[in-house]
């Protein structure tokens, strides 16, 4: 999964077919699976944990206006749980994904960016398409002007 997780950021940016995107990210992830994988992890955590912050007051405002209360969720269960709770906890599970989704959708961009950067100097490309005169040409740790 890991191998494949840049696949889309390919497909939309480098407008290539799905096969040669998903050969694409493989190709881009070998190497650097693991740190592809932490960031990739960390991401969702992050995001996980926004979105449940989000979906608690949802949850526990549902489980009030159900009838039974909070104290019918806590005794219950989740065998019995009627539309009311479904209907407004649902509402605070999209809210949620509305929220987080587009965050580890640029985590995922940001991840490709950075590996063509490392791996084919995109960021020479960059500056040379913008007109930046003798970008990279200098010593490293160099500041100019001094």
């Amino acid at each position: 999964m890991v191998r494949l997780s840049l696949a889309s950021p390919v497909l939309m940016l480098e407008k290539q077919g799905v096969r040669k995107s998903l050969s694409r990210s493989v190709k881009l992830v070998r190497g650097s699976w693991w740190r592809v994988f932490g960031i990739q992890l960390l991401a969702t955590i992050i995001a996980n944990i926004v979105a449940s912050i989000i979906v608690i007051p949802f949850a526990v405002l549902a489980s009030a206006l159900s009838g039974d209360g909070i104290d019918g969720l806590l005794n219950s269960g989740a065998g019995d749980l009627g539309w009311t709770f479904l209907i407004i906890s649902g509402i605070g599970s999209v809210i949620g994904s509305l929220l987080t989704f587009p965050i580890t959708a640029g985590v995922t961009v940001l991840l490709y960016i950075d590996q063509r950067i490392r791996r084919e100097a995109l960021d020479l490309d960059l500056a040379r398409a913008a007109g930046l005169q003798d970008y990279g040409s200098g010593v490293p740790g160099s500041t100019p002007g001094s």
